[in-house]
């Protein structure tokens, strides 16, 4: 029977009472025997364990350790699997696959013994609201989908070193607009400002200096200016030490292990707008913040109040609409209408979107690219004079943004295989504007029906199975005269004469 400390503990101060090991033993719950050992010897149970040094099967390894040793003094970062496989390959037929525990246990006592040292982190004092962390971690391993398609998003984290008070709002960069963005959504939550906001060096706070042996890094202007605006002094951690900034990377991985745990409860990783899944992540937030009150309020009365004014979460730009009816934002090119050809407009680029304004009036707004995605084509703006100039179609240089889908891409290859090709290109305008001034869903769901039925997609077969409004005509009900109210309004006219 296992004894514990607790019970031979008990064991003592009983006996000391009566001095009757029996009576003892049985109130500390043991064997009057094994009670007369532990009186005699005075020890704890954890007193009396002897590390054992001896085997009890021989070694496998014993022959052949100094050549393990060898590959290890050269390569100390080895993994004791690999040095298994690489004795196996050397000395055919002497190891067997279940020995591998017993060679790492042998490296694991090695590096203890004769092993290099090993770096030494040292636990820092936070003080009360000193220092706010920011950094970017990416959600997609979480499979978060919108109405079932792949939402690939990040997060920009932010974390209170000495509460651990924590926010974080949905991206789709490490841009300074998504900084920005992050940043202020987090003040906003909190209604006070911290002394410190540290980040690593991403490049949007910092940038690269030019000569510089020790790889150090300067603020960009425009996160400086955002220091600057809420009196916060910004810091960052040195080149490739993102230890420094712990407090916010270890956040990052115990908030996405919660959100998968509440993910797994909530039973389905799909929803119907970013907003609603916006929502479930601050209810996340709002949820483990509620623990940690207490050291909370002790960093909220040793920061000083929000009292400035939010800058735009987007950057202006000015400029000119080509004769190809395109503007260049990023290096990037999008689609405008036609009618803006020539105009200098005013472009807000926010961290999702574009905006795009001529004389202070909101004139669209589109996704903003990222990735490697260098231009953005809406049909719809330049769908009138492609009617126009039909022979531009086949060779213009975007001409396949101009397949809203896959299925507007087979009718296309359908009409070239069964008209001449500049027929084919007029016959598919004609249907693409026919999804602009329409409903593309409408036009895309007749195209599929024709492709069931075999039937190349001309435009006049189109619109025979395009979908025709029902009319119906009011049910009408008889109007039936009361009489009687005509007699009663000329009586009263009689009266009043």
């Amino acid at each position: 029977m296992h004894v514990t400390d607790r019970q031979v503990r008990k064991l003592f101060m009983e006996y000391q009472k009566t001095g009757q090991i029996q009576i003892a033993a049985m109130k500390a719950e043991m064997d009057r025997d094994t009670a007369a050992v532990y009186v005699a010897s005075g020890q704890l149970p954890s007193e009396r364990k002897i590390e054992r040094d001896w085997r009890t099967k021989p070694d496998p390894f014993e022959r052949y350790w100094p050549e393990v040793e060898a590959k290890l003094k050269d390569a100390p970062e080895l993994e004791a699997k690999a040095l298994f496989e690489w004795l196996t390959e050397r000395h055919p037929g002497v190891f067997q696959e279940g020995q591998v525990r017993t060679l790492q246990r042998r490296v694991q006592q090695w590096r203890v013994l004769h092993g290099p040292e090993k770096e030494v982190y040292f636990q820092q004092d936070h003080k009360p609201g000193v220092r706010l962390s920011t950094d970017f971690t990416c959600m997609n391993e979480l499979g978060i989908t919108i109405r079932g398609e792949r939402f690939d998003h990040r997060l920009c984290h932010s974390v209170l070193s000495y509460s651990n008070w924590e926010w974080g709002v949905i991206c789709h960069s490490e841009s300074l607009l998504a900084l920005r963005k992050g940043f202020q959504a987090t003040l906003l939550q909190l209604g006070h400002l911290p002394l410190e906001h540290w980040t690593d060096h991403s490049t949007a706070a910092t940038h690269e200096v030019e000569a510089d042996e020790n790889g150090r890094r300067q603020f960009n202007l425009r996160y400086l200016d955002l220091m600057r605006h809420f009196s916060i002094t910004p810091r960052t951690t040195q080149v490739k030490e993102p230890h420094e900034n712990g407090d916010v990377e270890s956040a990052n991985g115990a908030f996405k292990r919660r959100t998968h745990q509440h993910l797994l409860l909530r039973g389905c990783r799909d929803f119907d707008q970013p907003n609603d899944y916006r929502m479930f992540l601050e209810g996340i937030f709002h949820k483990v913040n509620r623990t940690r009150n207490k050291h909370l309020l002790e960093e909220l009365s040793a920061m000083r109040l929000l009292k400035v004014e939010m800058l735009p979460e987007y950057n202006e730009a000015k400029t000119h609409v080509s004769k190809w009816s395109l503007v260049q934002i990023d290096r990037k090119s999008y689609s405008v209408p036609s009618r803006l050809i020539g105009q200098t407009v005013r472009i807000r680029r926010y961290e999702e979107h574009l905006e795009v304004y001529v004389a202070g009036l909101l004139q669209l707004s589109m996704p903003r690219l990222t990735g490697d995605k260098t231009h953005a084509i809406n049909y719809r703006h330049i769908i009138e004079w492609l009617l126009r100039k039909p022979g531009a179609f086949a060779e213009y240089r975007f001409r396949e943004d101009l397949f809203p889908s896959l299925v507007f891409r087979r009718a296309y290859d359908r009409l070239h295989e069964t008209c001449p090709p500049r027929t084919a290109d007029m016959e598919y305008l004609r249907i693409l504007r026919q999804a602009a001034i329409t409903m593309e869903s409408d036009v895309e769901r007749v195209l599929s029906e024709l492709e069931l039925k075999g039937l190349a997609p001309r435009w006049c077969l189109l619109m025979e199975f395009w979908p025709q409004p029902v009319v119906a005509l009011p049910e009408l009900q008889p109007f039936h005269v009361e009489l009687g109210s005509y007699d009663d309004l000329i009586g009263s006219e009689e009266v009043s004469a």
